[in-house]
């Protein structure tokens, strides 16, 4: 029989799942319109903030958003939205959800959005491209917070019982998934301070660099290299930069051997009646995807299209990490632990009435 806290959510909960779903959805959205106004060099194009060439941000003239200047303040526009969404998501969260640590993931997430919108600012007044990174790395964060509330929210987090499933498979893809997805996070983070350098990139071609698998950078070799990049109009280079391209290489590798560690513990008998093995063949998919995406930015050199889809599918790679965490762990608890969970969330509730 289910408990009183399972019959109540029953009728609040999918509601409340649509709407943090959407919130998600919007927030990777917003990823790709950041991702974009990086790609194309138009984070400036607007050189006033919070309002917009003078104007009240909301009131922009629509006959002046032209070439960078419309993807600048779509990406604003676009944020105060998600800032909106985040607060009727706290509020709800706050008035109908009796679990505490979903409410108060609930106004982190408010606190964090809060947060994002003054370093987006401050990129655009103080002119620091480590703002810039910074920025980008709590957009991600913020966006996994997310997922983790659409999750929590959702009927199959009510539906799915660790006395279905093996205790001990799940813990350990949790474990995988867990560190696979750190990593991924680690990734964007190196990526994004790549992309804030506003520099060609270091290394222009894959899989070698210069020719090389693991490239030579002695003063005579780095002279050797600018004095080629000079000669077709690109940046010079530090070792320093190359290093920091061949660290993103590197990373990519260990992320695709935690990809295929999860698929193959997705697909043990002890889980196949889960979502986990869906989940992972799709991150599996989304690894192939974005190693293509990755060797495709290096052969154009950033091409932006080409390098905000890079950023987007980067995002949705997090999410399902997390999405994939998060199921593992609740279905590695043991029967005794998810027992003394629904009491506790029994008893909150009707505390609360």
């Amino acid at each position: 029989m289910p408990c009183v806290n399972e019959m109540s959510s029953a009728q609040t909960t999918p509601w409340l799942h649509r709407f943090a779903l959407f919130a998600a959805f919007a927030t990777l959205v917003l990823i790709w319109s950041g991702g974009n106004v990086t790609s194309k060099g138009a984070g400036l194009a607007v050189p006033d903030w919070p309002n917009s060439f003078g104007y009240n941000m909301f009131l922009f003239p629509v006959s002046k958003w032209v070439g960078g200047i419309f993807s600048e303040h779509l990406h604003r526009l676009i944020a105060s939205a998600i800032g909106f969404l985040t607060i009727i998501l706290a509020v709800w969260l706050w008035r109908g959800e009796p679990r505490r640590w979903v409410r108060h993931l609930g106004y982190a997430a408010l606190v964090i959005v809060i947060l994002q919108g003054v370093l987006g600012g401050l990129r655009v007044t103080l002119l620091k491209d480590e703002i810039g990174i910074f920025h980008a790395c709590l957009a991600q964060g913020f966006f996994g917070m997310l997922i983790v509330i659409a999750l929590a929210t959702s009927r199959l987090w009510q539906r799915i019982s660790a006395s279905d499933f093996s205790g001990l498979a799940a813990r350990n893809l949790a474990r995988l998934a867990i560190v696979t997805t750190s990593l991924i996070y680690l990734q964007l983070a190196l990526g994004a301070t790549m992309r804030h350098q506003h520099r060609d990139l270091a290394i222009l071609d894959f899989p070698l660099a210069y020719g090389r698998f693991i490239p030579e950078v002695t003063p005579a070799k780095l002279a050797e290299i600018n004095d080629w990049r000079n000669a077709r109009a690109l940046s010079e280079v530090t070792p320093g930069q190359i290093w920091l391209q061949m660290a993103h290489r590197f990373l990519a590798l260990l992320i695709a051997a935690g990809v295929v560690a999860c698929l193959l513990r997705g697909r043990l008998a002890e889980l196949r009646g889960s979502p986990l093995a869906r989940w992972c063949d799709a991150w599996f998919l989304l690894l192939a995807v974005q190693i293509t995406l990755g060797a495709l930015v290096i052969w154009t050199n950033k091409a932006a299209d080409i390098a905000t889809t890079h950023v987007a599918i980067g995002a949705t790679m997090v999410g399902l990490g997390i999405a994939i965490s998060g199921v593992s762990l609740r279905l590695s608890q043991s029967p005794k632990q998810a027992t003394a969970q629904r009491n506790y969330l029994a008893s909150e509730k009707l505390q609360a009435s």
